[in-house]
């Protein structure tokens, strides 16, 4: 092997994807021990090295609240010379985080909505309509002022206390987000229990309310192995944006039955058998996680680290 599968593209496929790396945000907030600062920064610069241009950075949140990005300024601003050539997303959940983000020159920042009810209170502490009402002014703010604003919806197909998730529900919190100045909005399975079935049925629903592929992005997380397939799904039906996380980093602190993000190496690994474009390097992106995996204690949960590794 050389580390790369054998190429057979699947006609209808989009020919590039581009992958929107979480794994500094999403990946970090949830492990147990804060990442030090200066490993952060090394970790964002490896995933730049290894082609990424888009790169979650941190979130702006109180750190009594995820202490693991408590050092959001420090990290950002470290990372000032990388922009404009970079992306570097910050996720802010209200004005006062908005504020610490312009401060430092974001330029793409992001809102993270619930679509249900339980969860827009355990993860917000406010009903979903508060949490909406919270997030317009930020919206507007940042839109009026040229950052792009990126929509999460979280538990789009499953909440661990409600079950599964209307998709007619899903799509109306997604179309507010949307009418409200979002640019993008990422459909997030946060416990990871959606099948194809119900990623193409979410996907058709949002089109027949007038959000097209364009604007949609897909978030999946691997709790019963369902991530790539969900993810090949949201790609037949036109999807060309992808979050994913180096290593299979993540979960989500609010949410204990979300394990690991999808694994960017699984993404890659798949997308280059397709023939599909991503501008990412496997082989430094491999490296990144083994390197950070030494940081971490513990080996990358991605089963392509594993194998380009030599790890069994």
């Amino acid at each position: 092997m050389n580390g790369l599968p054998m190429v057979v593209p699947e006609p209808g496929l989009p020919t590039a994807v581009t992958i929107h790396e979480v794994g500094p945000r999403d990946g970090l907030q949830n492990e147990s021990a804060v990442v030090p600062t200066e490993v952060k920064a090394e970790f964002i610069r490896r995933l730049v090295d290894a082609g990424h241009r888009t790169v979650e950075a941190t979130s702006f949140v109180p750190a009594k609240w995820v202490p693991q990005l408590g050092d959001a300024e420090e990290l950002f601003g470290s990372l000032s010379d990388l922009l404009p050539d970079v992306d570097l997303p910050v996720l802010v959940p209200n004005e006062r985080g908005l504020d610490r983000a312009l401060a430092l020159g974001a330029r793409h920042i992001a809102v993270f909505a619930s679509a249900t009810e339980t969860f827009a209170q355990r993860n917000l502490n406010r009903s979903l309509d508060g949490a909406l009402d919270m997030f317009s002014p930020v919206v507007t703010r940042a839109t009026g002022d040229g950052v792009r604003v990126r929509g999460y919806l979280s538990m789009c197909f499953g909440d661990p206390w409600e079950g599964p998730v209307d998709v007619a529900q899903v799509v109306d919190v997604g179309v507010r987000l949307v009418e409200m100045g979002c640019w993008q909005l990422s459909l997030g399975d946060t416990i990871g229990v959606a099948t194809p079935g119900q990623v193409t049925a979410l996907i058709d629903a949002f089109g027949q309310a007038g959000v097209g592929v364009d604007k949609l992005a897909v978030h999946f997380h691997d709790t019963y192995g369902q991530a790539l397939a969900n993810t090949l799904a949201a790609l037949r039906h036109g999807v060309t944006t992808v979050d994913a996380s180096t290593g299979g980093l993540g979960g989500c602190p609010y949410a204990k039955s979300a394990t690991g993000n999808l694994a960017t190496e699984d993404l890659v690994w798949m997308l280059s058998g397709l023939g599909i474009d991503t501008g990412v390097d496997l082989g430094r992106l491999v490296a990144t996680s083994t390197w950070l995996a030494d940081h971490l204690g513990r080996p990358s949960p991605s089963r392509t680290v594993r194998a380009l590794a030599g790890e069994r």
